[in-house]
């Protein structure tokens, strides 16, 4: 199997690489045949990567020891069912991951590709294709999972006892996935700027694809908070540790990018703007990767950690320079045909959207790096800490958060007086009134009152939008409401969509705002029968049961929770030893509702049988969790297929040609 696997992962690199040439080869010598050639490659890489994927894992099932990655990364007593999560545990593995996910995507986008880009689908092959060869080839020079070792030990080191959780299945492939699926609308970009098609051909696929990469890393991002919050006992779930920095900026520039390409769609502007902000996406995403590959900043996340941090560096740096010297080579093709009316427009709400993604992303950025100018320039590390981002980025969310609920009430072009009061007199009627009640009930902070007055203002809003057109269409159709209400979400589904979403970041704002000014924790020491208050909450506990596992000491402890001096439940939040890491895991046991989370981790077991716990009461975190399902909800409802007008035919020789030859389809993007 381990041979196998060698022999297809160089297979899948000649396969990219013949297809990376033959396509930029095939468009400049206008060689149909050779552009059809390179992409079936394409195609045929997917399939080779499979292969290469499918041995590793079944090396991981086999546990066979005489691989090196194998044997770092499992044991005889690892649960079959992690055996997914080990096989990215590694950089070795990761770094396949990404090329077959990479694969995959390209040839999905290839053949899936808007009739208007197939004057341009050789460029987008092309450099998708290279970026598929520099994964490939470090993968297969420099991290190569498939490495024998020269004896057969009787057992492996194991997987690291923090990645034993339901998350990791999701959170890492999630963010692997969203970080390399940044390349495809880039690449469709790129190929717009190497063909001269310097309009609006890419724009659908560009924004398809934003969309989608825009999905994965928030999906990962929430399911990596959730993984953070069960897991690591400290009762958070972001620290603004680099790693999760390195997630969270190209989500921010993709976040602008899916904003701004709306604009170019609807009014035909922003087209300079567009391909700088995807341009930024993809280099951050590349950032993020670098950070991952072995970066110089200290972090918590080395699970992927290696020496090829400097082979990152360099392709980010070509990754950066290359794209933005074409975008000044077409800079005199780029000029939009219509330019910004009045700043009180949708289109000025998106820009300065745009502009305040970039800074949050630009303070995360240099946070993030400080440590490293400070070691060059005054010999000494100095690390930015969580007050600077939150004292920094926290007004700036703020304000993005009042750009969503404005901005989507605004009208195209301009804003009159009276539509400007039409538009936002309920929603902020309804963000004051509540502010004003917060108030008097006793709530003083202001950012906690401002998020939650925010969030009614967006809330409401949406509803409206909602209700007005599930009435208008009730009136005109005599559809009952709940079917006006679907057929309305049917009839434009990225604006609705985009609600739905907007509905899942405002859910996620209530439990970072409920869980930075409203929690409660308390570090106590209990012996068996021992009690503790905190709130409204009595815990007693009862005592713990050591069991000993097989690669593993398990300290499993009864908590007793009672309210109103009644016993309401009875939580077994859990520690375990692992000898052969030399350190301990935790599981935290949590009851959570939609007002608080009752949060209790062991962080000691004492030898007279006492525990150290940490209590917590989170209030609104619940929220944030639900915010995923919601967010997939609402992109799934964005990017559902519509029908499309038929585009006019192709230009190019080689276009006409793939079009009468079946190259790509129509589909509704």
């Amino acid at each position: 199997m381990a041979d196998l696997g060698a022999i297809s992962l160089w297979i899948a690199l000649a396969l990219s690489s013949y297809a990376a040439i033959g396509s930029f080869l095939g468009k400049a010598r206008g060689s149909v045949e050779l552009v059809i050639s390179s992409r079936r490659a394409a195609y045929l890489a997917v399939l080779v990567l499979f292969v290469c994927t499918l041995s590793l894992v079944m090396l991981f099932i086999n546990r066979d020891f005489e691989v090196a990655y194998v044997a770092r990364h499992s044991d005889l007593a690892m649960a079959d069912r992690f055996t997914w999560v080990a096989f990215y545990a590694g950089n070795e593995g990761s770094l396949l991951y990404i090329a077959f996910a990479l694969a995959a995507m390209s040839a999905l986008a290839i053949w899936r590709a808007p009739s208007n880009t197939l004057d341009i689908l050789p460029y987008t092959t092309g450099v998708l294709m290279v970026v598929l060869v520099f994964f490939l080839a470090v993968t297969g020079f420099m991290a190569n999972p498939f490495d024998k070792l020269p004896f057969v030990p009787p057992d492996g080191d194991g997987i690291n006892p923090l990645l034993t959780h339901f998350g990791m299945f999701i959170h890492p492939p999630m963010l692997m996935a969203g970080l390399i699926c940044a390349s495809m609308p880039f690449a469709f970009a790129m190929g717009s700027l190497l063909g001269g098609k310097t309009g609006d051909e890419w724009v659908d696929a560009g924004r398809m694809w934003g969309i989608i990469a825009w999905a994965l890393l928030a999906a990962g991002l929430l399911l990596g908070s959730w993984w953070a919050y069960t897991i690591l006992g400290w009762g958070g779930f972001w620290f603004w540790d680099p790693v999760e920095n390195a997630a969270l900026m190209p989500w921010l520039g993709l976040t602008a990018f899916i904003h701004s390409i709306m604009v170019q769609k609807r009014r035909g502007m922003f087209r300079m703007w567009n391909i700088v902000l995807v341009n930024v996406a993809f280099g951050l995403a590349l950032y993020g990767m670098f950070m991952n590959r072995g970066g110089p900043v200290p972090s918590v996340h080395s699970f992927g950690a290696s020496n090829l941090g400097w082979v990152f560096l360099a392709f980010l740096a070509v990754g950066v320079l290359i794209p933005f010297a074409l975008f000044f080579w077409r800079f005199p093709l780029l000029k939009s045909a219509q330019t910004l009316d009045s700043m009180l427009s949708r289109e000025a709400a998106f820009l300065v959207n745009n502009l305040l993604l970039l800074g949050i992303a630009f303070v995360t950025l240099w946070g993030s790096v400080y440590p490293l100018i400070s070691r060059l320039i005054v010999g000494e590390e100095i690390t930015i800490a969580r007050p600077f981002y939150d004292q920094v980025n926290g007004p700036l969310f703020l304000a993005l958060l009042l750009l969503m609920g404005v901005g989507p009430l605004l009208p195209w072009r301009r804003a009159t007086a009276a539509s400007l009061k039409r538009a936002l007199l309920a929603p902020g009627s309804v963000a004051l009134g509540l502010s004003a009640a917060l108030l008097v009930a006793g709530i003083h902070q202001p950012y906690a009152l401002i998020g939650f007055g925010l969030g009614a203002f967006v809330t409401t809003g949406i509803f409206i939008e909602w209700w007005r057109g599930t009435r208008s269409r009730h009136r005109s159709t005599g559809d009952a409401y709940p079917i006006a209400f679907l057929r309305l979400l049917a009839a434009n589904r990225p604006r609705y969509g985009g609600y739905i979403v907007h509905l899942s970041v405002v859910m996620v704002a209530l439990g970072v705002v409920g869980t930075s000014f409203f929690n409660e924790q308390r570090d106590v020491v209990l012996g068996p029968g021992e009690s503790m208050q905190i709130n409204d909450y009595e815990l007693r506990y009862v005592g713990t049961v050591e069991q000993q596992k097989s690669n593993r000491t398990e300290f499993v402890s009864t908590v007793e929770v009672y309210r109103d001096g009644k016993l309401r439940y009875i939580l077994q939040p859990q520690r375990a030893f692992y000898p052969s890491f030399n350190m301990a895991a935790t599981r935290a046991a949590i009851r959570s509702t939609p007002v608080e989370d009752l949060f209790v981790v062991p962080s000691e077991n004492l030898p007279d049988g006492s525990v150290g716990f940490r209590v917590l009461v989170n209030p609104l975190i619940w929220w944030m969790w639900v915010a995923g399902p919601v967010m997939i909800l609402g992109t799934v409802v964005a990017l559902w297929p519509q029908p499309v007008r038929t585009t006019a035919p192709a230009s190019s020789r080689v276009a006409r040609t793939l079009a009468r030859a079946g190259g790509s389809t129509t589909g509704a993007l």
